[in-house]
């Protein structure tokens, strides 16, 4: 068993995504490109997922709920769950643990808190770009006690990939999963046989989510997915 996935999008809740990546939209633009997983994975929030998890059930799709937690050390990492509630969890602990700056709309984007219907039912105030008060262990704690995965996002691309922001994986991390840009080349050293490596999308506008291709050997259920990114191949 196989399943087509994308497991790094982004809402309209997110500011650098578009305004229409509404959760009925993502979910509808998935199901057309063929996709069985997806993982809604929002700066910081776990504020979309309940509506995401309505419209992806609406749609047949299966949803591994996330988040992109940004550490002190401004380094991405993606944080997927075992059902919404955990996700919400981890999204109150890191808004507890963000700076309280406001959200400029006009310069980042609105952070649109939506409904299953697309209705706009709020805005997110405090800036979710911002990076947490908690380095990379605690974020990795906080995301494993909460029965989570942490999978440190596009390692090769950007100044928030750990392989820039830090210039090495922390063994001590006990990462057993990646997301690596597979358009851009990984540094010499890193031997990616002994991960599981995610080729996402990091979608932040509909067009830009995964088309069918790429997929995780494991039958349909989050536990699988989870439980396929936890465990290392070596």
């Amino acid at each position: 068993m196989a399943l087509h996935y994308d497991l790094h999008i982004h809402s309209c809740l997110s500011p650098c995504a578009q305004e229409d990546m509404t959760p009925a939209n993502i979910c509808a633009m998935a199901r057309l490109k063929g996709l069985d997983v997806i993982a809604v994975t929002d700066h910081q929030s776990a504020g979309n997922l309940p509506a995401v998890a309505a419209c992806a059930a609406r749609e047949g799709l299966l949803l591994v709920p996330g988040l992109e937690v940004c550490t002190r050390e401004e380094v991405h990492v993606l944080c997927y769950f075992a059902d919404v509630a955990a996700a919400q969890r981890m999204g109150t602990w890191c808004y507890g643990l963000l700076p309280d700056i406001p959200n400029r709309p006009d310069y980042f984007g609105q952070q649109s808190l939506v409904n299953e219907r697309d209705e706009v039912v709020g805005t997110e105030p405090r800036m979710l770009l911002m990076a947490l008060t908690a380095g990379l262990d605690e974020v990795i704690a906080q995301a494993r006690a909460l029965g989570g995965v942490p999978v440190p996002a596009h390692i090769n691309r950007g100044e928030n990939g750990i392989l820039t922001a830090l210039g090495f994986l922390p063994p001590e991390a006990r990462f057993t999963a990646l997301e690596v840009s597979p358009e851009l080349p990984l540094p010499g050293g890193l031997d990616e046989s002994r991960y599981r490596v995610l080729h996402s999308s990091d979608a932040h506008q509909l067009g830009d989510i995964a088309e069918r291709g790429r997929t995780i050997p494991v039958a349909p259920g989050v536990a699988e997915v989870l439980r396929w990114l936890g465990h290392a191949t070596a």
